[in-house]
């Protein structure tokens, strides 16, 4: 089955390498109230112990382990020009 590289799915796979012996598990579902963000932690055991990772909803619908960039205010010459 191919999993869509955009996908919270994929970046667990690629970032936590889960498997049946070390499987992987959401721990945390979180939105912002302020900024609307969304992410996820999730954690894997390993042999060296547990690992947990944040993954952030981006607005393309991709989730990574960096949080999206905050809009900011900003002002362009066509909107004024007219």
């Amino acid at each position: 089955m191919d999993i869509p590289e955009n996908s919270l799915h994929w970046a667990v796979d690629k970032w936590l390498a889960p498997s049946p012996a070390h499987p992987a598990r959401v721990v945390r579902l979180c939105r912002s109230p302020v900024t609307g963000m969304r992410f996820v932690c999730i954690e894997a055991w390993h042999a060296g112990g547990v690992i947990a990772i944040l993954f952030f909803r981006h607005d393309d619908g991709s989730w990574n382990v960096f949080p999206p960039q905050v809009r900011r205010p900003s002002m362009s010459a066509a909107r004024l020009a007219a």
